[in-house]
């Protein structure tokens, strides 16, 4: 399987999904004859406006799901649907969406690792939900921003046989090298494609770093976003998957027995 995919680094206004929708709507009409998997960034409709969350969070996830499933329709694309403010019954969580070129609603993963430093943990619950799922028929999975530092949850999926993982984030500028670098060494340990879509611009409290970054199996480098926005696109090529991991074993070589 061979898809051509683009990320769409885009700003996000703050707090203001309406500009936010219209936005996307335009991205993704302009990515669209580009690509068939189109990635959206972390928490695009709201940003971080943690503190109104009350007001902004889309109940149910219910406004998003419908906008991606119009949009996947009209431009027969797959979209991995960045992350949204999700309203629940139980609290508000940070979940990724995934749709599908039919206009299916194929997953949901609510981000598992909270990240203080910009203080989810005092207004997002954690997910619950597992990372994997199948796109085309095809193992795959779906990160979101933080978790890229835990490298057990992005191995699980992997181990149950992912090719490609997708990250979805709002990276800040002063870690932008660690953002480059653990990218990489996710795609170099899993011996599979990362496709990661970053933001770009700003909100009152931070500056996000863009570099989107598509990813194959050996750690190159297929392309790179810079610091404005743009759609950063690439082909990934799932096929190579299955040849590498031949060539170099690491999964039969595993000793999992003595991690623990």
């Amino acid at each position: 399987m061979k898809w051509k995919v683009a990320c769409l680094q885009m700003d996000i206004a703050y707090g203001v999904p309406e500009e936010n929708y219209k936005e996307a709507e335009k991205w993704i009409a302009k990515a669209a004859s580009l690509a068939d998997v189109i990635v959206l960034p972390e928490m695009w409709t709201t940003g971080y406006d943690l503190t109104r969350l009350d007001e902004i969070a889309d109940k149910e996830a219910e406004r998003a799901i419908e906008f991606l499933q119009k949009q996947a329709v009209k431009h027969q694309v797959h979209l991995i649907g960045g992350s949204i403010a999700n309203e629940e019954v139980d609290g508000v969580r940070n979940t990724l969406l995934i749709v599908d070129h039919n206009g299916q609603l194929i997953h949901k993963y609510s981000k598992l690792h909270l990240f203080q430093l910009m203080d989810e943990h005092l207004y997002l619950e954690a997910g619950k939900d597992e990372s994997g799922f199948e796109l085309d028929g095809e193992s795959v999975a779906g990160f979101i921003c933080y978790d890229l530092r835990f490298p057990e949850w992005m191995s699980k999926p992997v181990q149950e046989g992912a090719k490609a993982l997708f990250v979805v984030a709002e990276w800040p500028a002063p870690r932008v090298n660690h953002w480059r670098v653990l990218l990489q060494a996710r795609a170099i340990e899993n011996q599979c494609y990362v496709v990661a879509c970053n933001r770009i611009g700003a909100d009152p409290k931070n500056k996000f770093a863009g570099h989107s970054m598509i990813i194959d199996p050996w750690g190159e480098i297929i392309a790179e976003g810079g610091d404005e926005e743009e759609i950063v696109t690439g082909e990934v090529d799932l096929g190579e998957v299955e040849e590498i991991r031949k060539r170099i074993p690491i999964f039969e070589d595993r000793r999992p027995q003595r991690y623990r």
